[in-house]
Parts: structure tokens; C-alpha cells; sequence
């Protein structure tokens, strides 16, 4: 894993899906944390250590020390927004929860299609959404 020419955290989410895009939109305005919120498909993956499989699966934090996927990764982006977001990020954190956490994120993950924001091409996998861009719908 090359995450030596991160000089600063990243957060990656899912630039496609409107959901997570409203979702990365209020951890800039409101959350206002140290790391940059970015796009994964405006990333260089490589260079950061990400897999596009990775990326594409779940939401990724990068820094100095490696990649975090998931419920890890948002815990780490609560620590580093400060304020009453830390303690959200210590509790997410805890090996107990974050057991507990991964089923819901997965199911979230799945089902963003169907939560506010979400729109039909939340649920398609990205080489589809490639696919259907390229076609011109």
C-alpha cells in the first residue's frame, strides 16, 4: 500500500451516486474536516493506494499511516472533523460496533438507491454506469 505522498487525509466516496454525494456535501459544510472529501472517480487511486475495486465498494480514508474502508473509514473522518463529531467517531471506532456497523453499511450501500438523494444509477455497478454514459443515457 503506497500511501507515502498522501500529505493530508482523503475521503473518498462515490462521485456517481447522488446520495453519497449529498452525503459528502454536508461533511464539507457542516462536518468541515481536516481531510479532503473527493470524488473517487476524480482520484488518483493509485497513487493514494486504492484499489478501483476498493473504492467502488465502500467508502475509503487514506492517510500517512494506510487505507480504511467502511465504518473504519468513517470513524476516522468523525475524529478528524473534531468537536461532538469525535466521540461519535470513538464510539463508531470500538471493535463491538463497528462488528455491528459493517452489516448496516453494507445494507445502506446497497439500498442507496432507494434513500433521499439516491437515484437509480446509485444501484448499478460503475463499469455499467461507464457503459451507459458512453451510450449516451
Amino acid at each position: 500500500m503506497q500511501t507515502g505522498t498522501v500529505t493530508a487525509p482523503v475521503f473518498l466516496f462515490d462521485g456517481d451516486c447522488a446520495f453519497c454525494s449529498m452525503c459528502a456535501r454536508f461533511i464539507e459544510h457542516r462536518m468541515r474536516p481536516s481531510a479532503r472529501v473527493m470524488a473517487w472517480q476524480f482520484s488518483d487511486l493509485a497513487g493514494l493506494g486504492v484499489t478501483p475495486g476498493a473504492a467502488e465498494a465502500a467508502v475509503q480514508w487514506v492517510d500517512r499511516r494506510g487505507v480504511w474502508a467502511g465504518p473504519e473509514a468513517i470513524s476516522r473522518l468523525l475524529r478528524d472533523a473534531g468537536g461532538y463529531w469525535r466521540p461519535l467517531g470513538l464510539v463508531l471506532g470500538a471493535r463491538p460496533v463497528l462488528w455491528l456497523a459493517w452489516p448496516v453499511y453494507r445494507w445502506i450501500s446497497r439500498n442507496r438507491h432507494r434513500l433521499p438523494g439516491g437515484t437509480a444509477a446509485c444501484s448499478l455497478p460503475q463499469a455499467e454506469r461507464e457503459r451507459r454514459r458512453a451510450a449516451g443515457g
